[in-house]
């Protein structure tokens, strides 16, 4: 299989040689990968070999447990434990990412087990952590946030996991809005470009994933936004939803914690020194305080508080009103 990807700002070409895994990438691309004879690079590229043995790391320097480095290349063994093996090499244009399904039994045996757990980690290791960490080299962070386009509005909306985000984007979806993303974005404080992956909620049909939810393909994804406002979405006490304004050091402080928190990124912090610390490229810690506070001091910033359905509400409603408007 040989195709190509944007996600993250990047353009990933990928070329898998193993058809399982080949099938585990493009259920992960959800419909966004494009199908290329001879990808060649782009920014990043992503190979997966049938080879079954172990990167040769002899004389090699250790970074740390189970990572090694030599001059700008870098071996990581079962990264962030999904089973395969994988070696970076990197240039100041462009990464390389060659991986190897190598798991040690109790992963393997969990690969099997839980599956659904196994294809989150494995879509992570292969097509999502390395434009996110290549994005931080060139100077964007991550984010659990989506930038949504509908009506005259292009809100920058974060949430904690589990709040009820991923509902009320689908709401605006279905009305008729576009979106960077389900859950992961990156920002360099005044562009947002989101990351490929299936959107997560309950009812959609699709494969079966933690927390009730199941999977389906994004419909009408945009690859970059520039936002117009922030609005941070929190489950609230009263019956309906209600939106308010906030102070831009609040709603800051909300997209860093959110993002910290996000379980799609549980792994990837020490994914990402890893690479850093061996290659020497990009910063040691990505700038999420930075760009968050570039991009809500540049914005008006709100507060959601959603009701006891979210799906009670219309962003791109609340946002053209005249009472938010007299706000701004």
């Amino acid at each position: 299989m040989r195709g190509v990807l944007e996600t993250a700002g990047e353009r990933l070409a990928i070329e898998c040689a193993v058809p399982w895994v080949a099938d585990l990438i493009e259920e992960g691309a959800a419909g966004e990968l494009r199908s290329s004879g001879s990808p060649g690079w782009g920014s990043l590229r992503v190979l997966v070999e049938p080879d079954r043995g172990p990167f040769d790391t002899a004389g090699w320097q250790v970074i740390t447990r189970g990572a090694w480095r030599s001059g700008t290349d870098v071996v990581v063994a079962n990264a962030c434990t999904a089973g395969f093996d994988v070696h970076v090499r990197c240039t100041p244009e462009d990464a390389e990412f060659t991986f190897r399904w190598r798991p040690p039994p109790r992963d393997r045996a969990a690969s099997r087990i839980l599956r659904s757990r196994f294809h989150l980690l494995a879509r992570a290791v292969l097509m999502q952590y390395p434009p996110l960490w290549w994005a931080q080299v060139r100077g964007r962070a991550p984010l659990h946030a989506s930038a949504c386009v509908g009506g005259d509005t292009t809100p920058l909306v974060s949430s904690a996991s589990g709040v009820g985000r991923s509902t009320l984007l689908f709401a605006e979806i279905a009305a008729g809005a576009r979106t960077t993303d389900d859950n992961l974005a990156v920002s360099d404080g005044t562009t947002v470009w989101g990351l490929v992956e299936p959107i997560r909620l309950e009812g959609a049909g699709g494969r079966r994933m933690p927390h009730g939810r199941s999977e389906a393909a994004l419909p009408g994804r945009v690859d970059a936004v520039v936002p117009d406002s922030v609005i941070v979405v929190e489950r609230g006490l009263a019956e309906r939803s209600s939106l308010s304004p906030c102070s831009s050091e609040a709603a800051a402080y909300s997209l860093v914690t959110n993002t910290y928190m996000a379980g799609e990124l549980r792994r990837y912090w020490a994914f990402a020194a890893i690479l850093s610390a061996g290659t020497g490229y990009g910063p040691a810690h990505p700038p999420i305080a930075g760009v968050a506070a570039a991009l809500t001091a540049a914005l008006p910033c709100y507060s959601l508080a959603l009701g006891a359905t979210p799906g009670d509400t219309s962003v791109s409603e609340l946002l053209s009103s005249r009472e938010v408007g007299a706000w701004a």
